[in-house]
């Protein structure tokens, strides 16, 4: 077992008024703490998708467990090979190396809370993803940061079915 000493000390606090906002309709990402604000502790950021809208593609983290909470909505996530919907309250942790993606459920809406633990740097990781949406870089540059990131990408036949 390992554990994560945090290094900081004081309180973090994050106004929602105030945390950057990555993205528009139908996919958008409040970015709410860093790892560095948390002393390496966890990365955590809202992301809220509308009308059956794609979060993350099928991916895996080598070094941290995810976090997803359904704030209000329905989601689908991948875990595993296994598709499950979420739904407002529902909690899903997924462990490192399991592979997992997210989406809203089709027709719905879904506000999910997603943290990482222990914490990477992962802000410009969403800014880039932004830059992708806007056609700025390629889809393709996400391949030369996954390491960085922690973030590797990887195909899923179960996903692709309930895509």
């Amino acid at each position: 077992m390992s554990l994560i000493v945090p290094d900081f000390d004081e309180s973090v606090i994050v106004r929602s008024a105030e945390a950057e906002v990555v993205g528009r309709a139908p996919t958008s990402i409040r970015l709410l703490a860093d790892s560095s604000a948390t002393g390496g502790a966890l990365s955590t950021q809202r992301v809220t998708l509308t009308d059956g809208a794609d979060g993350a593609r099928p991916h895996h983290h080598a070094g941290s467990v995810e976090m997803f909470y359904l704030l209000d909505g329905t989601a689908q996530l991948l875990s595993g090979e296994q598709v499950v919907t979420a739904e407002r309250g529902d909690l899903v942790i997924v462990p490192p190396n399991l592979p997992h993606a997210f989406a809203a459920a089709p027709g719905s809406d879904a506000d999910i809370l997603i943290v990482i633990t222990p914490g990477v740097e992962r802000f410009e990781y969403f800014r880039h993803l932004e830059r992708i949406a806007y056609g700025k870089v390629p889809p393709e540059s996400l391949l030369e940061v996954q390491e960085l990131y922690d973030t590797y990408f990887l195909q899923s036949k179960a996903w692709d079915e309930r895509r």
